[in-house]
């Protein structure tokens, strides 16, 4: 076989592999660009789709033509008296103690008094003395007014014995009015209840040194609890739906399941700049319930009671 013969099939074979290789090479090429293309439309369709809103769908219902907001409150008794003494001296006995309910005038302790007694003493000493003194000067000044018509004696003379006359007179009216001063005192031996009530404190004890006035010890308080007040602070952003006359509900830990109504009367008309908040006052009658006197909690030695939420609903619809 000659040379020639044997290059012939080895280019046929060089040429077949060459066009194998193109079109493995154009498939792929062709390939490649058409995953290309078709990322590029699905990214397309991804963009249109997040460019379409999505909004859910709620269905419309009736609301409550009322508000209702639940707030904190205080309640304080409607009338609370702190009693002091009026009269120094060492407490003698203890008639009432905390929790007793009483009656206006009802005496709570009595006090004795050793000072104020001999006062007493010395002021009827002399208020005795006064009124001799003044029976002595009335009888004088007769006496010089019948010589003076007689003309017996001076003008002058007897003008000064009727002058003594009605000084004496003024010294018997002093000593009286001095008197009845220290047995005015005198009833204040008795410390009594200044209207019906409940005694939330006793801060004293027999034997105790008792000082008269405000500056002295308190002895007792008294409240009445059957009227109360309850003070709720609303923030200033409801502050303006409030109306005297919106009604109210209270409920107190100390009795669970209970509600008691009550009925917007005043607010202070001023926010609190602090809490920003309107303080608002809410009276209420409550129930004769045993152990109410029981149920508050002390703050400054003041009988109070704690609130566990008031619900204020006004009459008409409002929005805030």
């Amino acid at each position: 076989m000659s040379t020639e013969e044997t290059k012939i099939p080895k280019r046929r074979w060089l040429l077949l592999t060459a066009i194998i290789a193109v079109v493995v090479a154009g498939g792929i090429a062709a390939s490649g660009l058409m995953s290309r293309a078709r990322s590029s439309q699905n990214l397309v369709q991804w963009t249109n789709a997040q460019a379409t809103p999505t909004v859910t769908l709620a269905k419309l219902a009736r609301g409550d033509a009322q508000q209702n907001l639940i707030l904190p409150g205080t309640i304080q008794p409607y009338s609370k008296a702190a009693i002091y003494a009026r009269v120094n001296g060492y407490l003698k006995t203890r008639l009432q103690d905390i929790g007793a309910r009483v009656k206006a005038g009802q005496v709570l302790a009595t006090i004795d008094t050793p000072d104020l007694d001999q006062q007493l003493d010395q002021a009827k000493a002399n208020l005795a003395t006064a009124q001799a003194n003044e029976q002595l000067a009335v009888t004088t000044a007769n006496r010089w007014r019948a010589m003076i018509a007689r003309q017996l004696v001076s003008q002058q003379d007897a003008d000064m014995k009727i002058a003594d006359e009605a000084a004496n007179k003024a010294m018997v009216a002093a000593a009286e009015a001095n008197m009845r001063q220290l047995m005015a005192l005198e009833t204040f031996k008795n410390v009594v209840a200044p209207y019906d009530g409940i005694v939330t404190q006793r801060l004293t004890g027999v034997g105790d040194l008792i000082n008269a006035g405000a500056v002295g010890q308190q002895l007792f308080e008294v409240s009445d609890l059957h009227r109360v007040r309850i003070y709720v602070e609303v923030p200033q952003a409801f502050s303006a739906a409030l109306r005297p006359g919106m009604k109210a509900s209270f409920e107190m830990p100390q009795y669970p399941g209970r509600k008691f109504d009550a009925t917007l009367i005043t607010t202070s008309n001023a926010l609190n700049t602090t809490s920003r908040s309107l303080l608002v006052e809410l009276p209420k009658q409550l129930p004769s319930v045993p152990g109410m006197s029981m149920s508050r909690s002390t703050r400054s030695g003041a009988g109070i009671c704690r609130s566990r939420a008031i619900a204020l609903s006004p009459e008409s619809t409002h929005s805030v």
